[in-house]
């Protein structure tokens, strides 16, 4: 078994990491004088270095991820359209699990259901909807929109005693659950 010999630390780093390597989170004297060519993280490449920057400067937030009222407001105000969708979805869930009635099950998911929707309808016509803002508008919509008509129409054709009939739904679970 042969032992591998060590490098020498590199004049530019600074102490050892807990792993024993030496490791730099400064750039080289070197690499700031030199005009940067090929874009971000060019300095990197340059002194050799794969590590990617700690603190990245390029990555935007979603459209419309911005605050959904002025910075002077209190923090929950700022996120008024994500908390009408958790205060909704939370009432449904209460509702689901209290049952107070006999069809609440079908009430509460119901309810979360239009929570759902009335989220993709915030994100559709609102400029600045805060962290209700996941990913892109279109994908936002799309999957609120899809997710909550899902949960709406399963609440509405839950046995027993369905309150919608859809007969070509009904006749592909017959064909799947055979």
């Amino acid at each position: 078994m042969s032992k591998r010999p060590s490098s020498p630390p590199r004049a530019d780093t600074k102490g050892p990491d807990p792993m024993g390597a030496a490791t730099s989170h400064e750039p080289s004297k070197d690499a700031e004088s030199a005009p940067a060519k090929g874009g971000p993280g060019a300095r990197f490449r340059a002194r050799g270095s794969r590590r990617p920057p700690s603190v990245t400067r390029d990555t935007a937030r979603p459209e419309g991820g911005g605050r959904a009222a002025g910075g002077d407001a209190p923090a929950p105000a700022r996120q008024w359209p994500l908390l009408c969708v958790l205060v909704a979805v939370g009432l449904g869930l209460l509702m689901v699990a209290v049952e107070p009635f006999g069809a609440a099950f079908r009430v509460g998911l119901v309810i979360i259901g239009a929570a759902l929707v009335a989220g993709a309808a915030l994100r559709w016509a609102l400029p600045s909807v805060g962290m209700l803002a996941v990913r892109s508008r279109f994908t936002d919509i799309s999957t609120y929109g899809v997710l909550g008509v899902a949960i709406v129409l399963l609440a509405l054709m839950a046995q027993p005693r369905p309150w919608l009939n859809v007969p070509f739904l009904e006749d592909a679970v017959h064909f799947t659950v055979r």
